[in-house]
């Protein structure tokens, strides 16, 4: 490059990157200049390599190109680019991890996530990775990505739990991550949790049956939605997880609950109830009495029927 007019190179500096979208431009781990040069090449930021190459020898980086991901707009001049990378601004991905998945349902989203390293990746127990958005740069092992989501899960659990009410009938820290993955699955109205809560806990207290139709779902499918309703005989068939039939706590939790349903868990609120059926609008109605419940009950079979096309 050392023939290469000063001038030139300046000019090739300061213009306009040919690209005409946005380019993710990535430097794997170990890459060379030439590597970069030709990568450079091929998703149109340098009409051609030896461009990328005369820039970094001119400003000094031939040596020291970090490695990462960088986010190139149209518009910008080569100069741009490189000063974002000696700065190490590397583009971030995001993976959302709604409240109240499975394991498996985890397990492919990060399977699915653009450009991080499967290797190893093994599915997680059940109920401990906490929901949330993260962050990863592309290259990274979706490993190391879900053991941050289990260590902020044990982080907040930790927390909480040296916070909870007295007189809980949870024995342990997993068995309030069994409860509150139960708690999420239930009810997705924020302003419901700390009742829903209520209700299994003050079943559990009685020695009353938690009847909870996700457990029974999870029993079937671990993990994966039914795509359909119940059945009589999946209500019926005794189950670890069936909890119409079975006392007390499933074996394991069947999904990852958030922050908010480990806290109504933990200290849910101070209500007498222990019923709850849906009341049509997204949202359930509680009863302390069985007589009550059926009320409810009935009142929402009317409106199913009545919902009916």
């Amino acid at each position: 490059m050392g023939g290469v007019a000063v001038g030139v190179v300046r000019m090739i500096l300061i213009a306009d990157i040919p690209a005409t979208q946005t380019e993710y431009f990535y430097i794997k781990r170990g890459s060379g200049l030439l590597r970069a040069s030709y990568l450079a090449e091929e998703q149109g930021l340098v009409k051609a390599r030896w461009h990328f190459l005369a820039a970094a020898k001119t400003l000094g980086m031939e040596r020291s190109l970090q490695a990462g991901e960088y986010e190139v707009h149209p518009g910008m001049s080569l100069k741009a680019v490189f000063e974002k990378i000696a700065r190490g601004e590397r583009y971030m991905r995001r993976i959302a991890i709604p409240e109240g998945l499975s394991a498996k349902e985890v397990d492919q989203i990060l399977r699915d996530s653009f450009g991080l390293e499967l290797e190893s990746l093994s599915l997680a127990a059940e109920g401990h990775l906490l929901p949330d958005t993260y962050f990863y740069e592309r290259g990274d092992s979706a490993t190391t990505v879900l053991k941050r989501m289990k260590d902020k899960q044990n982080e907040l659990l930790t927390r909480l739990w040296e916070e909870r009410a007295p007189d809980l009938p949870l024995d342990s820290m997993e068995d309030a991550i069994i409860l509150a993955s139960i708690v999420e699955k239930e009810t997705g109205v924020p302003s419901e949790r700390g009742k829903v809560a209520a209700v299994f806990i003050n079943r559990l207290k009685k020695g009353m049956r938690l009847q909870s139709d996700p457990t029974v779902i999870y029993g079937i499918t671990e993990g994966l939605p039914l795509g359909r309703g119940l059945t009589r005989a999946e209500l019926n068939e005794v189950t670890p997880y069936n909890t119409y039939r079975v006392a007390g706590l499933p074996p394991t939790a069947i999904a990852n609950p958030g922050a908010e349903a480990i806290r109504a868990v933990l200290n849910p609120d101070d209500v007498p109830y222990l019923y709850f059926v849906a009341d049509g609008t997204g949202g359930h109605a509680f009863a302390t009495s069985l007589e009550d419940h059926n009320r409810n009950v009935a009142r929402w079979r009317a409106y199913e029927r009545n919902s009916r096309p």
